[in-house]
């Protein structure tokens, strides 16, 4: 049988507050939603938001966007032999995937769908992994070649191609959530869903925010925090947000492999290369995340080189060495952000 095994997010929220003078109080929330936990925490006179406004702006997004909702509209998309309508929110999600798509030559692609359920990340279990005929066969159906967005119409040439929007709509999730906090008047606050963090403003003592970056166990001489920290790096926000993509917390066993939930849609086989982890930060959430997976399909240097060369991105990356240690290095930019 094919096993799930999970590992602890690898951007963990540091929610260590103090007593603070004054009229601004910490107001917290935390819930289920998406498969994970999400925390809000924020401050302001008087609370200004509810539990339940946040989960229904969450189960608005998956009764759009989520693969385990069985009317959902990306279900019904998979479904249709051409297209179907989209909500705003769904259309803006395909624009930035088609946006990353090109950026990346391909290497974010949300048609790899049919793959994930092959390799058996999808939402049906499998008992036995695929073989090369079965790879190549299912290739046919990935590619957002075959995918056109015309006003609020997605549409597809082949009718079996399937998207799959989990590499991406939860930070479009964070997102929402953080602009529906701006138009109730918050200002200082930090929303964070399944490790994918969006922040804005200080803390009445005039500190940002806090985020933690986890890693697997540190090894090797280019091990980047002591045995006994539980981060490898700590880094203060006060804007932004900041992702986490990874081979470490998210596997299938079978017999004594492992294989990455990550799968390269150019191949058409789970992501085998150096990477470990890639942490972005970005402007906002939907773009971290979305830049975080196709990174974590490059190789170190050539991930350097597109992150150095896009201002709107920073990048922290932990990967193999060839002797085998665990090893990271970071851009000029994420360097600034780090906690000394």
């Amino acid at each position: 049988m094919v096993t799930f095994r999970y590992l602890p997010i690898a951007v963990v929220a540091l929610f260590t507050f103090f007593f603070q003078e004054g009229e601004q109080e910490l107001h917290t929330i935390d819930g289920f939603a998406q498969g994970t936990e999400y925390s809000l925490r924020y401050y302001a006179n008087r609370p200004m938001v509810s539990k339940n406004e946040l989960d229904s702006i969450l189960l608005e997004i998956d009764a759009s966007m989520s693969l385990y909702k069985p009317n959902s509209l990306i279900n019904q998309f998979n479904q249709s032999e051409k297209g179907v309508r989209v909500d705003a929110g769904f259309r803006a999600v395909m624009e930035k995937s088609m946006e990353i798509f090109t950026e990346t030559d391909g290497r974010f692609d949300v048609t790899v769908a049919p793959l994930v359920q092959l390799w058996g990340f999808g939402p049906t279990p499998i008992g036995t992994f695929p073989d090369s005929a079965q790879v190549r066969e299912t290739l046919k159906q990935v590619g957002m070649k075959q995918l056109k967005l015309s006003g609020s119409m997605l549409m597809k040439s082949n009718p079996k191609v399937r998207i799959d929007l989990n590499g991406i709509a939860q930070g479009f999730s964070v997102d929402v959530l953080a602009a529906f906090l701006r138009r109730k008047g918050i200002q200082s606050y930090m929303i964070e869903i399944g490790g994918e963090v969006a922040v804005s403003g200080k803390k009445p003592d005039g500190h940002g925010y806090r985020i933690g970056i986890e890693g697997p166990p540190p090894a090797g001489t280019g091990s980047a925090a002591p045995v006994s920290s539980p981060f490898r790096h700590v880094v203060e926000l006060s804007g932004g947000a900041i992702t986490t993509s990874g081979t470490f917390n998210k596997y299938l066993t079978y017999k004594k492999g492992k294989i990455s939930h990550l799968i390269n849609p150019k191949t058409g086989y789970p992501l085998d290369n150096a990477m470990v982890s890639v942490t972005v930060y970005a402007k906002d959430a939907i773009t971290a995340d979305g830049y975080d997976n196709a990174l974590m399909a490059m190789d170190l240097a050539e991930a350097m080189t597109f992150v150095n060369s896009r201002k709107y991105l920073e990048a922290y990356f932990i990967y193999r060495a060839p002797d085998g240690s665990i090893r990271d290095t970071l851009t000029t930019g994420f360097k600034k952000l780090l906690v000394n």
